[in-house]
């Protein structure tokens, strides 16, 4: 199942989503329709709170970069109730995007190595380290927990020129070929 994306003022986007739980119901079928969701949107990572669900869960597929780093071929990865345990390396500016914040694009610094501990959807618990375009991704996804959205992480300046743009999407003015959730919980089927 495709689910529709929350759009920047939804309440959702802000919250501090919650730890999942071991029983958490068909958990399979809800990490099957985030990558789905994921994919659909033409997306590299998906965190739950985008689709309306405030549970500490985030998918990657990183697949689409591989030209660049072909380690990530076929990294494809499930981080439930996920930890950034370091941050390191040098900080390393890239051009950002996200789902739910529709064509718009910024560029954010973050470090470009992280230490994270998670679990996969059998509860089995991992911690490893990632560097470059994937730990990039992560950093993205895991905010998302945490009601950080890439557009905080930006310049005074640059928050300044876009705050219009977002006031916009917020309001359904923007064109995508996904579904969407405004703020007022409607769901749009936009097409491009």
């Amino acid at each position: 199942m495709i689910y529709p994306v929350a759009v920047y003022g939804h309440t959702v986007l802000r919250k501090k989503a919650i730890p999942v739980k071991k029983d958490f119901p068909d958990l399979d079928v809800l990490v099957n329709n985030l990558f789905e969701t994921m994919h659909s949107s033409d997306g590299v990572g998906l965190a739950a709170p985008q689709v309306g669900l405030s549970q500490r869960i985030i998918v990657v597929d990183a697949s689409p970069f591989a030209e660049d780093e072909p380690a990530l071929e076929n990294f494809r990865k499930v981080f439930i109730n996920p930890v950034i345990e370091k941050r390191f390396g040098d900080v390393v500016t890239f051009n950002e995007g996200c789902l739910s914040i529709p064509n718009i694009r910024e560029d954010v610094n973050r470090p470009e190595k992280i230490k994270i501990s998670y679990f996969d959807p059998e509860f089995k618990r991992y911690s490893e380290t990632y560097e470059g375009i994937a730990a990039r991704i992560i950093q993205h996804e895991y905010d998302h927990l945490d009601g950080i959205l890439f557009t905080d992480l930006v310049s005074p300046l640059r928050k300044k020129i876009i705050a219009k743009k977002l006031i916009a999407i917020s309001k359904g003015k923007f064109e995508v070929s996904y579904k969407t959730i405004l703020p007022n919980q409607r769901v749009l089927q936009r097409q491009k």
